[in-house]
């Protein structure tokens, strides 16, 4: 007797949709690629310029190379001639004001740091110029106190702040820190969590003058 084999059942046929229901939502289209980026302002070279062919011709050798990004020309000067750059700027074109004098740390650098001055021109209509001298951390930059006087506290900020020394300033010492503070603040490697510094006088680790007076009332003495 032949065995009969199993009838599989049959796949029920799919129901119509019922009337009144939603259809599926459609897959969204995708996004428009974002559009490019705009490009930047990129400096410009500023070697031609009748102010910086002047200078050049000025004092030759002085001019290392200048720049103009968004309407600002900076020049960067051979530290020799700065204190001859200054002088002629401010005689003979007109850049009478000295708005600031501060540097930058470039802590991978050889030359680590650049100082910055920062001139003003009233009698050439408001005119801006910026100087640029690279300064090795074991090197020194010209003072520019025999140009500017008010150079003298800004000269001693960035020694405090950055431990860039002038030469020949008339009192390079700290200015907004004391006497027996470790390290200088807006350098790189200074710890951004602060260090120890010194308002918990150390009598042996400290000169006198290292910290708040004997008088203060936040002088600390560790026995």
């Amino acid at each position: 007797m032949t065995e009969e084999k199993p009838t599989p059942p049959e796949t029920p046929a799919p129901k119509p949709a019922t009337e009144g229901a939603v259809p599926a939502a459609a897959p969204k289209p995708a996004p428009p690629a974002a559009p490019p980026k705009p490009v930047g302002p990129k400096p410009t070279d500023a070697s031609g310029k009748p102010l910086i062919a002047a200078l050049a011709l000025a004092v030759p050798g002085a001019v290392l190379e200048a720049s103009e990004f968004v309407g600002e020309t900076t020049v960067k000067v051979a530290p020799e001639h700065l204190v001859e750059v200054c002088r002629h700027l401010k005689e003979k074109e007109g850049f009478t004001y000295l708005v600031d004098l501060t540097a930058v740390d470039w802590k991978d650098r050889p030359l680590r740091f650049d100082v910055l001055l920062l001139l003003h021109s009233f009698s050439r209509g408001q005119e801006r110029l910026r100087l640029k001298v690279g300064v090795a951390e074991s090197g020194t930059c010209p003072t520019v106190t025999g140009v500017w006087e008010t150079a003298n506290w800004m000269e001693r900020e960035a020694f405090d702040m950055y431990g860039v020394r002038f030469d020949g300033h008339p009192d390079l010492r700290r200015i907004l820190t004391w006497d027996g503070f470790q390290g200088h603040p807006l350098r790189k490697d200074f710890p951004i969590e602060g260090i120890d510094t010194g308002a918990a006088i150390y009598p042996d680790r400290y000169p006198e003058g290292g910290g708040p007076g004997p008088k203060d009332t936040n002088r600390k003495v560790l026995s």
